[in-house]
C-alpha cells in the first residue's frame, strides 16, 4: 500500500519539482533581463549626457579656442568610450548594435575633425551639425534601450506561457497516470481481499474440503495462511465432533436398550400386576425411554445427513421429473387425507445431484402433507426466471409464525403451530433441505406475503456446476 501511494504521488511530485525548476529558471531569467535592461537604459542616459557634454565643450572650443577645453573634452570622451564598451557587452539586438556603432563611429570622426583645427566658418558649421547628428544617434540608442526593456518583458511573458503550458500538460498527464496506477494497485489489493472474503464465506458455510490460498501482499498472504490454519483446526474439530457423536450414541444405546426392555416388561405386567400408580410410573419410564431413543437417533441422523450432503454426484437433471416422481410416491398418503395436489411444472434442466434434489423435494412435500388439513390443497410449481429455477410449495396449513421464518431451517427446530400428521417430526427435514440447496449454490426461503399456509421457495442456478461442500 505504501508503494502504491508512493507511485501514485510520484507523477505529481515530479510535476511539482519541474514546476519549481521552471519557476526558478523564470525568476533567474527575469532578474537577469531586468538587470540588463536597467543597465542598458542607465548607460544610454549616461551616453546621452556625455554626448551633450562633448557637444557643449566642442562648441565652446570652436568659439574660444581654449586648449584646456580640449583636455576636458578628452576626459569626457574617455568616459564615453568606456560607456559604449560596457553597452556593447549587453545582449543588444542587431538594430541596437548598429545604432551604437554608428554613434561610436560618428564621435570618432567628429573628434578627428575637431583635433584637425578647422577654424573657418564652414568647418565649424559642419562640426556643429555633426554633433547635432551625434546627439540624435545617442537619442536613438536610448530609444533602442527602452525597446530592449519591452523586448525582455515580451520574452519573459513568452517563457511564462511556455512554462504554464508545460505544467498544464504535465498535470494533465499525471492525473490519468495516477488514476491508472491507483487502479492497478487497487486491483492488486482487492484481488487477495476477495480471496480472503471467499475463504471466510467458505469457512462460514462449513466448506472445509477446499484449501485456502491467498496471493498478493505479504500481510494478506499471512492472513490467508492463518485462515488455512483455522480451516485445518475446524476439520479436526469436526472429526472430533463426529467421533464424539458416534461414541456417545453407541454408549447410550446399551443402557437405553435395557431401560426400554425393563419399562416394557413393567408396563406389560410380565413381572407381576401393577397398581394404578405403579402403572403410571412404568408408562412414564417407557415414554421417556422412547423419547431418549428418538433424540439419539436424531443425533445420528443429523451427522449422516451432513456426511451425505458433502458428496454430490453431478449430472444434468430435470427437476420437474423429480417432482412428478416424488408426488407419485406420496399418492396413497394424499388420497388417504383427501388432499388436492396441484402441479404446475415447466421442464427445467440444471446440473445437480438428482438423489439429493429428490430429498429436498420429498422433505418439502412431506412437510406440506404433515401440516395440511384433511381435504386441503397443496400447490407445487417449477419454473425458470432469468437463468434461475424456482421451486415453490404452498399448503393450506396453519403456516409459519413470523418469528420462526428463519429458524425453521435450524437443526432439530420444530414450529409452535401444530401439524396434522400421525408421526411427530424430527426437525431435520428442512435443515437437510437447506444444506443440500446451499451445496448446489442455491437458496431456500419462507415467503411470508402469500396469505394463509406455509410457502417455501427454492432457487437454483440453471446448468451451472456447483462446488461441493
Amino acid at each position: 500500500m505504501l508503494l502504491g501511494f508512493a507511485l501514485v504521488s510520484m507523477p505529481l511530485i515530479l510535476a511539482l519539482l519541474d514546476a519549481t525548476a521552471y519557476m526558478d529558471q523564470l525568476t533567474t531569467q527575469s532578474q537577469t533581463a531586468v538587470e540588463q535592461a536597467a543597465e542598458a537604459a542607465r548607460s544610454s542616459r549616461v551616453l546621452m549626457e556625455q554626448v551633450t557634454t562633448m557637444e557643449r565643450l566642442a562648441r565652446q572650443y570652436l568659439i574660444l579656442g581654449d586648449d584646456s577645453l580640449l583636455v576636458e573634452y578628452a576626459k569626457v570622451r574617455h568616459s564615453f568610450k568606456q560607456t559604449t564598451s560596457d553597452m556593447s557587452l549587453l545582449p543588444l539586438s542587431d538594430t541596437q548594435l548598429r545604432e551604437l556603432n554608428r554613434t561610436i563611429d560618428k564621435e570618432q570622426a567628429l573628434f578627428e575633425q575637431l583635433g584637425a583645427g578647422n577654424a573657418n566658418d564652414t568647418g565649424r558649421k559642419q562640426l556643429i551639425e555633426g554633433y547635432i547628428e551625434l546627439s540624435e544617434l545617442a537619442n536613438g540608442v536610448l530609444k533602442q534601450s527602452n525597446r530592449l526593456i519591452d523586448r525582455e518583458i515580451e520574452h519573459m511573458g513568452a517563457a511564462a506561457r511556455r512554462a504554464q503550458r508545460s505544467l498544464l500538460w504535465q498535470f494533465a498527464a499525471s492525473i490519468p497516470l495516477g488514476v491508472l496506477i491507483a487502479t492497478l494497485f487497487a486491483f492488486l489489493i482487492a484481488k487477495p481481499i476477495r480471496q480472503l472474503d471467499h475463504a471466510i464465506r467458505q469457512l462460514g458455510s462449513a466448506e472445509f474440503a477446499t484449501g485456502i490460498h491467498v496471493h498478493g501482499p505479504a500481510d494478506l498472504v499471512y492472513l490467508g495462511q492463518r485462515l488455512e490454519w483455522l480451516r485445518q483446526r475446524l476439520i479436526e474439530l469436526e472429526e472430533q465432533k463426529t467421533k464424539f457423536l458416534h461414541q456417545v450414541s453407541h454408549e447410550l444405546k446399551t443402557p437405553l436398550t435395557a431401560l426400554r426392555e425393563g419399562s416394557e416388561l413393567l408396563a406389560d405386567g410380565s413381572s407381576g400386576a401393577l397398581n394404578r400408580q405403579q402403572g403410571e410410573i412404568a408408562e412414564i419410564l417407557r415414554h421417556n425411554s422412547l423419547r431418549l431413543q428418538y433424540l439419539i437417533e436424531g443425533l445420528l441422523g443429523h451427522q449422516q445427513a451432513l456426511d451425505s450432503v458433502s458428496r454430490l454426484e453431478l449430472r444434468p437433471v430435470d427437476i420437474a421429473d423429480i417432482v412428478r416422481e416424488v408426488a407419485e410416491e406420496h399418492k396413497l398418503a394424499i388420497a388417504a387425507r383427501k388432499l388436492n395436489l396441484n402441479l404446475s411444472l415447466t421442464p427445467s434442466m440444471l446440473t445437480a445431484d438428482a438423489d439429493k434434489l429428490r430429498v429436498v423435494v420429498d422433505n418439502l412435500l412431506s412437510n406440506a402433507l404433515k401440516y395440511s388439513p384433511d381435504g386441503g390443497t397443496i400447490s407445487f410449481a417449477v419454473r425458470t426466471e432469468n437463468d434461475i429455477i424456482l421451486v415453490e410449495v404452498d399448503d393450506a396449513g396453519p403456516g409459519i409464525a413470523a418469528e420462526d421464518s428463519e429458524r425453521v431451517f435450524d437443526w432439530f427446530f420444530q414450529g409452535k403451530l401444530g401439524h396434522q400428521g400421525r408421526i411427530k417430526g424430527s426437525g431435520l427435514g428442512l435443515a437437510i433441505a437447506r444444506e443440500i440447496v446451499l451445496a448446489h449454490r442455491g437458496n431456500i426461503e419462507v415467503i411470508t406475503n402469500r396469505g394463509p399456509g406455509a410457502h417455501f421457495r427454492v432457487s437454483l442456478p440453471v446448468l451451472r456446476t456447483p462446488g461441493t461442500a
